[in-house]
């Protein structure tokens, strides 16, 4: 079997996702226990306790979402579309629970200007980052404000220079690899996440360029942010595995004595009613109980990892370059069967 380096995955011929790559460990690990590994981490000045975002997704992230989010040590997204966020903005000792919120190209600079004085990172939620309207955006939000930007979202890093000048502090990469998008459907457009993101990383060295890097969609496990933390994502970003918690936006539905909740797509039909977007899917998923199982979940799943990558911080897993290619037979291996 071929141990294969970042630069060789980079390299390959072929567009490749999570399931198509393994972390090999190929040390003599010095730690007893998962415990031991620290997975702290610091995302555009914010001190975390597990390196994880929860998406903008009007059916992921509310308010709620939000504060759960960070009493966990997480960062949540507030959806520009969530109506209790003025009223949050308002209340002093509430806002000290929301790290971030979202925007729009259409949103005012006053909107964001509120958002800036209480020192939230914003977010501008579009499907492509690569748009002189969003480099615009940052361009006048920088001018006037003190504040960290995230963008969204780019496949490829050609264009980590212009985003850079423009002001853009962090980016989400992926396009078309979550879950509900159907972005690769409607316009071609579409590349696996780990060589989306590998672009992205060496791309950042190439142009010599400081922005902090979002892998965004194809997260299906805690294992899948192993993977992306050590191809060298700085925080990795979440929706389906979060969708149908206690704490998403919305009720739940009791459907053949089962319980469920609405995920969708930002771009879905239900978001189209707002007259905005034309790619995405809806959907119900099974009701998970409180968020805070998941985190946990992800948090044991990632110091795991690290345990056996010997890795005893993000940093340090962020330096792995033992990677296998995985046959389909070799994926389907792994799975647990009942």
């Amino acid at each position: 079997m071929k141990i294969y380096s970042k630069e060789e995955l980079n390299n390959y011929n072929q567009s490749l996702t999570y399931d198509d790559i393994s972390l090999v460990p190929t040390e003599i690990s010095r730690f007893k226990s998962r415990s031991e590994c620290e997975s702290k981490s610091t995302f555009l000045g914010h001190e975390l306790v597990l390196p994880v975002f929860s998406s903008p997704m009007d059916s992921v992230t509310g308010v709620r979402m939000a504060k759960a989010l960070s009493e966990y040590g997480c960062i949540g997204i507030v959806n520009r579309f969530d109506s209790s966020l003025d009223e949050i903005l308002d209340d002093s000792e509430n806002v000290n629970n929301i790290k971030a919120v979202s925007v729009g190209l259409q949103t005012k600079l006053e909107e964001i200007e509120r958002f800036a004085e209480r020192k939230l990172l914003i977010c501008i939620d579009t499907a492509n980052a690569n748009n002189l309207a969003v480099l615009r955006k940052c361009e006048e939000i920088k001018a006037k404000m003190d504040v960290k930007l995230i963008v969204g979202n780019i496949a490829h890093g050609a264009t980590l220079t212009d985003l850079v000048n423009a002001g853009a502090d962090a980016v989400r990469i992926g396009i078309g690899g979550g879950s509900m998008c159907t972005t690769s459907i409607q316009t071609g457009i579409g590349i696996g996440q780990v060589s989306s993101l590998l672009n992205v990383f060496f791309e950042r060295e190439k142009q010599n360029v400081k922005i902090e890097l979002i892998a965004d969609g194809g997260i299906k496990s805690a294992g899948d942010v192993a993977k992306a933390i050590a191809l060298g994502a700085d925080i990795v970003m979440l929706g389906r595995m979060l969708a149908g918690t206690k704490e998403t936006p919305g009720e739940v539905i009791k459907y053949n004595d089962q319980l469920w909740k609405k995920y969708r797509g930002s771009a879905s039909f239900g978001v189209k009613m707002k007259g905005e977007f034309v790619e995405g899917e809806e959907t119900m998923v099974p009701y998970k109980g409180l968020v805070g199982n998941i985190i946990n979940n992800i948090h044991d799943g990632l110091r795991s990892s690290m345990s056996y990558m010997n890795k005893n911080s993000i940093d340090e897993l962020k330096s792995t370059d033992t990677f296998a290619l995985l046959s389909n037979s070799s994926y389907l291996e792994r799975l647990p069967r009942k």
